[in-house]
């Protein structure tokens, strides 16, 4: 069951709360009872970033702002993600500086929220941290959520580092299948859709006219990466995941899946719990899967639209 606040019991939680702060740990994550314990926090900002319409609006996490993966973290005309200057104009609003501990999380597991943590690293803000298991955990556990849009004070964000080195494009995944590279790819998607068998995943629309995966991927779908709880396995337990893949660090990885937002996840285990060096390939199949010459590995030989 969900509770929901009312604006004196907010107020007398976060007063308490305040007092009751505790450091933030060291990583990439926060688990939700640390959340807990620091809403309300002005030196914190909780920002949703899901995909599902209607789920931020319904409750989230107090004090928490929106972050729309469509029309926020994309550009809204170009095949893109957010343009610099459009992005420091939405961490502003949301109140976000670098001397500020940013927490991401979503609905769809953390998919979005990791795409989110994704750009934030392109775009080189500091002190990120993604909620470990997400909207789905904090639910779950019954913890306080509200409806109402916060007012933080506006910053003037400005981004100083571009990380660009994090996201690959079709010639570097081109590249690697063709054996001009060294790096390792890994496909993240479910075990039908990288043989081929199916386009998409149940009731996902298709959008690519080729099945099957890049020449030389490895499949790790990314579900393999998180306990039943949603939360990430431990990095012993990551390490051996991908080590018997055959990735384990001593060479570059890029991390596909249909539109990225998976290999979002998965990039994420991987670079920024395991410290391993991963570009994600946010193209991925809907764009490899259309380009035309490209190299593909279709085991099961499906064909579109075959009659």
């Amino acid at each position: 069951m969900i509770r929901s606040f009312i604006a004196p019991a907010a107020g007398a939680l976060f007063s308490s709360i305040a007092l009751a702060a505790v450091p933030v740990p060291d990583g990439p994550l926060v688990s939700t009872d640390w959340l807990a314990q620091n809403l309300g926090q002005d030196n914190v900002r909780v920002i949703e970033v899901s995909v599902n319409p209607g789920v931020y609006e319904r409750s989230h996490i107090p004090g928490a702002v929106n972050f729309s993966w469509h029309t926020d973290l994309n550009d809204k005309v170009r095949r893109d993600i957010v343009s610099q200057e459009n992005f420091e104009k939405l961490l502003s609003d949301a109140g976000v500086s670098d001397d500020k501990i940013t927490v991401l999380y979503g609905d769809t597991n953390n998919w979005f929220a990791a795409w989110g943590a994704w750009v934030f690293d392109i775009y080189g803000v500091k002190n990120v941290k993604l909620l470990d298991g997400g909207r789905v955990k904090w639910e779950a556990e019954n913890r306080p959520q509200d409806n109402r849009v916060p007012e933080h004070g506006k910053t003037a964000y400005k981004v100083t580092t571009l990380h660009a080195d994090l996201r690959a494009r079709l010639q570097d995944t081109v590249a690697a299948a063709e054996g001009k590279s060294e790096t390792k790819l890994l496909d993240i998607r479910s075990p039908d859709e990288y043989a081929g068998k199916i386009f998409a995943p149940s009731g996902i629309q298709e959008l690519s006219i080729r099945a099957g995966h890049i020449p030389g991927a490895v499949n790790v779908p990314w579900g393999q990466a998180v306990n039943k709880d949603g939360t990430f396995k431990s990095a012993d337990e990551l390490r051996k995941l991908y080590a018997a893949v055959g990735i384990d660090g001593s060479k570059p990885v890029i991390t596909y899946c249909r539109i990225g937002e998976r290999s979002s996840h998965s990039w994420f285990a991987l670079s920024k719990i395991l410290g391993y060096k991963v570009k994600n390939y946010d193209g991925s199949w809907t764009e490899y899967g259309n380009a035309v010459g490209v190299p593909i590995d279709n085991p099961a030989g499906t064909i579109w639209a075959a009659k």
